[in-house]
């Protein structure tokens, strides 16, 4: 049995499993992803580094969902673009009429966890009292469908986040 240091990462077979989902129930999956210079996306379309993409089949061409890499070709304003990104750069994937979906922690948060991990197993000790609270991931607007009728929410969402370093997605209808 492999450690958890060495297990591969969940992340792409969760975004293929809300793919599938999306695509089985006539729903459209969307990603925003957190733009960097590994990221291959018109950057015209960016904004605050993120950018949220149609990952449908109608949208794309030659949808792969790899272990390592979503890669496409899609039109953004009718030009042919070839699209690469990275999974660890996925934040979320969502229906867009519905915006059910599930957000990632931002790859640098992965990369910080991951390391304070080894340092605990290693047991150093060196920074034992400047140990600090990681940031939750916070996910940007997404897209809403309009709808004909617009009803006020009665549920009031509370400010206060969770302190279980877990990113959470509330569904607001």
């Amino acid at each position: 049995m492999n450690s958890p240091s060495e297990l591969t990462s969940s992340q792409p077979y969760l975004i293929r499993a809300w793919h599938e989902w999306c695509t089985d129930n006539g729903l459209t999956p969307y990603v925003t992803v957190a733009v960097d210079a590994s990221v291959q996306v018109p950057h015209e379309y960016v904004k605050d580094d993120e950018i949220v993409l149609n990952i449908s089949y109608d949208s794309t061409t030659g949808l792969q969902l790899g272990n390592d890499y979503l890669a496409f070709k899609a039109r953004f304003a009718g030009v042919a673009r070839d699209v690469m990104v990275p999974v660890d750069r996925v934040l979320a994937i969502f229906a867009r009429e519905t915006g059910q979906g599930m957000a990632f922690p931002k790859a640098s948060q992965q990369s910080q966890d991951a390391s304070l991990a080894e340092q605990s197993l290693q047991g150093d000790t060196s920074d034992q009292g400047a140990t600090k609270e990681p940031e939750q991931a916070k996910l940007a607007s997404v897209p809403v469908a309009a709808s004909t009728k617009t009803k006020k929410s009665t549920q009031k969402i509370s400010s206060k986040p969770e302190t279980t370093g877990r990113p959470t997605l509330t569904r607001i209808k």
